[in-house]
């Protein structure tokens, strides 16, 4: 374990060294073979079928999450919570499940850069919303939820910085591709810090949910060619939604350390 003090300092630094690596690469425009997916077959009149329905279960992780943090606000205990506040930026979190849910099923329905935009801000909403979460429980609960909005922001003007770069003719994706490479980052040494609650390493698990995800889109057409059953892609949207699920998960079965 290392302090708050020496995590922070680490989380500067690496942001510094993610940002420097960043403004060295060339500009890196949105190729477009990847709105071509492997899974391209229609069901029930719904195009790229798979992909779309695939979706549905961020809504379901999204809309079970803040049911529980509704019921979990009626608690007075302590179980889950050790302060009420704790439970903003997780709402943001399922929030932006939901959201996604939405989101990537539009773009799904139409694969190209405009309807993009609606799949990535929701999800850049759960990435920072979540790393806000870690912040406000093992660093400062006033810190992280007067980093959450920054947090939110930063991650939403990515979005809109990498749309407008590919309307005006020069695509470049490093400030979005570095939001996402920090964020991964910032789980690790997260995972360094001493958590008031039990359930701590769970972050790990989440962690890997969404390398594992990154690894099934990479690898959508070859997972689809084996068999034609399933494509990489839709294997993903399920590997990220376990992802929010595995939050839900850890929420609902930590306990304070004193409580054990």
């Amino acid at each position: 374990m290392i302090s708050a003090r020496a995590a922070m300092w680490s989380l500067v630094l690496i942001a510094a060294v993610v940002a420097a690596i960043a403004m060295l690469l060339p500009p890196i425009p949105q190729p477009q073979w990847y709105h071509i997916f492997a899974d391209q077959r229609g069901f029930l009149g719904i195009p790229n079928f798979n992909n779309v329905v695939s979706n549905f279960p961020f809504a379901a992780v999204g809309l079970w999450g803040l049911v529980f943090l509704v019921r979990a606000s009626r608690w007075q205990d302590g179980i889950h919570f050790l302060d009420r506040r704790e439970r903003w930026p997780y709402l943001m979190v399922f929030l932006g499940l939901i959201l996604t849910a939405a989101g990537s099923s539009y773009y799904h329905l139409q694969p190209e850069n405009m309807t993009l935009v609606w799949d990535r801000l929701p999800m850049m909403i759960v990435m920072m919303s979540l790393l806000a979460a870690i912040v406000a429980e093992r660093v400062s609960l006033r810190a992280g939820l007067l980093l959450m909005p920054l947090l939110v922001f930063i991650g939403v003007i990515s979005v809109l910085q990498w749309r407008v770069s590919e309307i005006r003719g020069a695509g470049d994706l490093r400030f979005y591709a570095a939001l996402q490479l920090y964020s991964v980052l910032f789980l690790v040494i997260a995972l360094l810090l001493r958590s008031p609650y039990t359930r701590g390493k769970d972050l790990a698990i989440v962690a890997g949910f969404y390398v594992l995800a990154k690894i099934l889109e990479a690898l959508d057409r070859p997972i689809f060619e084996f068999g034609h059953i399933v494509s990489g892609h839709t294997l993903k949207h399920l590997a990220a939604a376990g992802a929010g699920y595995w939050i839900l998960r850890m929420l609902r079965k930590r306990r304070p350390l004193a409580l054990g």
